[in-house]
């Protein structure tokens, strides 16, 4: 199934964005050409982008990718431009986007898995994106945030009312989309259900929260930081374990020598894998949330995860389906039942976003947020 148009994007606007070049070397401010929208396609004027862990991951050369490139996925804005054929958004409509693209009509969108869309669309064969000379810039996970505005499919965009500002909105396009999703979704995790979290950055909080609401018995973070550990706890673990002690025999303490029914890997280091499967109770389930290096490896005895009934499930974006998943991520969050405002360590301009990664980077920020027009925040 494809969606490709031959649309030759002519027509366009000049944004602000912050270009990526090379691995580890500055993001440059520069001003860049963005196609109006083609049809099937949505322009949004970008409110407010958190940064991502995989954002860092590019910026830093962990993650290949094509250069020039624009990142940032986790966005809130106004719809500012339509295309042909959207008819379900009006100029002005608050929303969050995503980096989940889907065509609605492969195989896994008709089964209900957006999240593992096959289908090809006019925005993979020719990005919406030129810099100065012409040169194609490699729209970053399908949304290329840093920036004043995007052109993304209609697909991506998701309309929020107005009992949620947009930064904080934000956060359900990535972050808490894929923690919670992990939990609800990927695991589903049943009530009194003994809950180990390995890695306690901005979505593996998600996880934490995602676990509370769930029901479970004990919820466990690990983390070698310890605001991150105190964070969790704000978040709603039951108990924290800090890396460098002996971590199966605290949450063995923990669980009355049971284990844990699931394990959620939220950090990127490779080493959390193994570390997971040696904390599973027997027909335990092993969750991988976070993502590492590319070309990483790990070793597993199999014989021992089908001898203990053992599962191990990749979860990508918390296997969310977003037009059902984030409106009741808004109601949790109206209701009380969700905490995001706390997810945001702090909040910059776009000509400061060198700061904002490398705050980041330091494991100083849960949450960082490019704030690009202040004006449509609340």
């Amino acid at each position: 199934m494809t969606n490709v148009s031959s649309t030759s994007r002519t027509s366009g606007t000049t944004v602000r964005a912050a270009v990526w070049r090379e691995p580890r070397s500055p993001l440059s401010l520069e001003d860049v050409w963005l196609a109006d929208p083609a049809s099937g396609e949505v322009g949004v004027r970008v409110a407010a982008t958190a940064i991502c862990g995989s954002d860092l991951a590019y910026v830093d050369g962990h993650w290949e990718s094509p250069s020039p490139a624009v990142f940032g996925h986790e966005a809130a804005g106004t719809v500012d431009r339509i295309g042909p054929g959207v008819t379900d958004l009006a100029v002005g409509d608050r929303v969050v986007v995503t980096l989940i693209r889907s065509c609605g009509s492969c195989r896994k969108c008709r089964a209900g898995a957006p999240v593992g869309c096959s289908g090809r669309f006019a925005l993979d064969e020719r990005g919406p994106l030129r810099d100065a000379y012409g040169s194609e810039i490699w729209q970053g996970l399908g949304v290329a945030a840093f920036a004043e505005a995007v052109t993304v499919h209609r697909s991506q965009v998701f309309r929020v009312g107005p009992g949620i500002d947009l930064d904080v909105a934000a956060l359900l396009s990535c972050a808490v989309l894929t923690g919670v999703g992990a939990v609800r979704n990927t695991a589903r995790v049943a009530a009194g259900s003994f809950v180990v979290v390995l890695g306690a950055g901005g979505v593996g909080l998600n996880v934490v929260q995602g676990a509370r609401l769930a029901g479970a018995a004990e919820v466990i973070a690990v983390d070698p930081d310890q605001r991150r550990l105190d964070a969790a706890l704000r978040f709603g673990a039951s108990a924290t374990v800090a890396v460098g002690e002996d971590v199966p025999e605290e949450v063995r303490a923990m669980t009355k020598g049971e284990m844990a029914d699931y394990v959620f890997v939220a950090t990127a280091a490779v080493s959390a894998i193994e570390t997971g499967l040696g904390l599973l109770a027997r027909m335990g389930t092993l969750v991988l949330v976070g993502m590492p290096r590319s070309g990483a490896r790990v070793s597993l005895d199999p014989v021992t995860v089908a001898s203990t009934g053992r599962r191990i499930l990749g979860s990508k974006m918390g296997s969310a389906k977003p037009a059902r998943d984030i409106p009741a991520l808004v109601a949790l969050y109206g209701e009380g039942r969700l905490e995001l405002d706390g997810l945001i360590t702090a909040r910059y301009a776009l000509s400061e976003i060198e700061e904002a990664l490398g705050s980041l980077r330091s494991g100083d920020a849960l949450r960082n947020v490019i704030i690009t027009d202040e004006s449509l925040i609340a």
